[in-house]
Parts: C-alpha cells; structure tokens; sequence
C-alpha cells in the first residue's frame, strides 16, 4: 500500500484486480478506513485508487476553499493521465457520493460502472441548506462547532423529542468528539456545497455513454434513509437499486460482497 498524490489528491491503492476503481470515501473517514474493510471481496477483481477527499486523511491540510466541479475535474484528469488509465468505474459512499457523482458527470465516456453507496448529492437535507448556502447561518453552524458544549445538548433534546434516532445521535457525537472532528465536518459541509446535479439529466448522460449505475441503501441506515435516494432509485432499472438489511457503517462493506457478484 503506497502513498501518491496527484495535484493535491492522495490516494492508496488497494487490491490487485484487473480493473480500476476509483473509489470516493464517507465523511470523517479516509480512503484506506472506508475501502479495506470491503477489500476481502473485491480485491481480486478491482485495483482500487482510494482518494482522501479534501480535509481527510493525508488530505487534511488542503486550502479551505469551494471545491468546484471544474477544479475536480481537472484533479481527476490529472491522475487519469499520471496512471494511463483510460476506462474505469466508480463508486462513492455517503458524502464520498458527491464526487463520484461529479466524476460520472465529468467522464461518463469513460466510465463502465457506478457503484453509489447511501450517496450523499442525490438530494439535500433542509438542515445542509440552511447550514451552508445562507451566510448568517453558516456563520451559526461554524460557531456552534466552535462551541459544542451548546451543540450537544441540541442533539439530545432532538434524541428525546424523537427528532433524530438514537443510532443518528450515537454518529452524531462519535464523528464530533472532538475539534479536529468538529472542523472536518464544517470545512466539508461548507467546501463541497456546489457539488450539486441534475440527477435526470446526469441519469440521460449515463444511459447515453453506456454506463450501468447501481444505487445502494441501506434498509437501517439512520443517516442516509432510502428515501433520500429514491429521486435516484425511480430512474433505475429494479435491478440496479439494491437495498441492503445494513446500517450506515457497514454499508461499504456489503455494497462490496453484492458488486463482487457481478463477475461470478
């Protein structure tokens, strides 16, 4: 397992199958946490390029910046290049969803299979709105994840309410324990807002370029309902939206075990 970087993205390769996978991990995570638990199943069939998305893993001191669907691109055709790697599939999980769906948008003539895990991007939740694409309250989110000790009371009022899961509480305070959590998780909310899509039109490109889009959720998943994905799943041929009996933290690794039966 080797470290590269290509125009500020790192990655890890995993696995040492005969075809490529880009594969965009969850939030909080990185590319090597999120992949090598799946790694059992795929790696005889893929050679995973594992990115850390900006603000993870030994991408965590990239610039605060927007991420635009140009700069993206132009990170991906780099790496593309650097590696001779002409065709390809993806897959993104949770947040990771953006930037498969942003590379789907970018290369769908090179691209064979896409593989969305509980993908984030799909459509977004009042609260993502409200915390990042107004300024006054994103000054407020900002500040509360400078001051916690008001944030985590929230939380548990919403818990007792049944406002939010207790399985969505439990994420909630492991993945903000602490600042540096706190800051990846506002610095992601508040860079990748304008990874945004036209999931009908997005759908038209793929169909167009020949590329097989497979849909997962999880049936437990606190975090990212099916229901949230279900603008996605209503376009989709019955086979390519798979709902799978997992919560959100094993969801990768399941997605990976039911990919890996395609080439059997």
């Amino acid at each position: 397992m080797n470290d590269h970087s290509s125009k500020s993205l790192p990655f890890n390769q995993l696995g040492s199958g005969p075809r490529i996978l880009l594969a965009f991990h969850g939030i909080g995570q990185d590319g090597v946490s999120c992949f090598a638990p799946g790694l059992g199943s795929l790696g005889s069939h893929y050679s995973i390029f594992a990115f850390d998305l900006p603000f993870h893993g030994e991408n965590s001191n990239a610039p605060f910046e927007l991420i635009s669907k140009t700069a993206w691109k132009e990170s991906i055709q780099s790496f593309l290049n650097q590696n001779n790697i002409t065709r390809f599939d993806i897959t993104g999980f949770s947040i990771g969803g953006r930037f498969a769906l942003a590379t789907l948008e970018a290369f769908p003539e090179n691209i064979d299979n896409a593989f969305l895990i509980a993908p984030d991007g799909v459509s977004e939740h009042p609260m993502y709105t409200l915390a990042t694409r107004i300024p006054p309250a994103r000054w407020v989110y900002g500040w509360l994840m400078r001051h916690p000790g008001l944030f985590f009371p929230g939380v548990r009022v919403a818990r007792t309410l049944k406002l939010a899961s207790k399985s969505l509480v439990r994420f909630t305070q492991q993945v903000l324990n602490t600042p540096e959590k706190r800051q990846t998780i506002y610095r992601s909310w508040v860079a990748f807002r304008d990874l945004r899509f036209d999931i009908p039109a997005l759908v038209k490109t793929a169909n167009a370029n020949g590329v097989t889009i497979y849909l997962f959720a999880g049936i437990y998943d606190s975090l990212l309902k099916p229901k949230t994905v279900h603008k996605l799943a209503e376009l989709l041929p019955e086979k390519q939206y798979i709902e799978l009996k997992s919560g959100h933290t094993r969801l990768v690794e399941h997605a990976a075990t039911w990919i890996c039966t395609l080439f059997k």
